[in-house]
């Protein structure tokens, strides 16, 4: 059996870029993605398919699990319990570069906003925060982009 994977994505407010993630989910056998805090569903308030997510992630959202919860840190204890690796994809001063990561069997990937980042209170949970390095000007990668160049690196997809 290979490995699992799950996403978590926190706070991710574009739709466009969750729909993308579903989409990069499944090319990459993603087993699950919870949706935390306020990162949009595939599904409305109403229980009604969003167009503009669904436009994104061309169908992917019909194939891979998701689940929302509003709160992350229940989660994350839920996920150490059952022994995932959790791994943010994140620019901070304990970061390691995302190259030198070594999946376990279990790998949980946490993405969140582009602008302010995973909350520190969310980082101290982690067991390890990948960086991408940047060679550029800019100093990072749309999170849909970060997240697929993340995944198809560390589980050598």
């Amino acid at each position: 059996m290979g490995k699992k994977s799950i996403l978590i994505l926190h706070n991710i407010r574009s739709v466009e870029n969750v729909g993308a993630i579903f989409r990069t989910a499944d090319a990459a056998g993603v087993n699950k993605i919870y949706l935390t805090g306020y990162t949009p569903a595939p599904l409305d308030r109403f229980g009604r398919k969003r167009g503009d997510l669904a436009k994104s992630a061309l169908g992917a959202e019909e194939f891979v699990l998701w689940e929302q919860k509003k709160n992350i840190l229940p989660l994350l204890a839920k996920l150490k319990r059952e022994k995932f690796l959790i791994i943010a994809i994140e620019q901070d001063k304990k970061s390691v570069d995302y190259k030198k990561v070594r999946p376990k069997a279990k790998n949980a990937f946490i993405a969140g906003p582009e602008v302010e980042g995973i909350p520190q209170n969310i980082l101290q949970k982690c067991d390890i925060i990948a960086e991408i390095p940047m060679k550029g000007k800019k100093e990072s990668l749309n999170v849909s982009v970060a997240l697929g160049v993340a995944l198809f690196r560390i589980l050598k997809i």
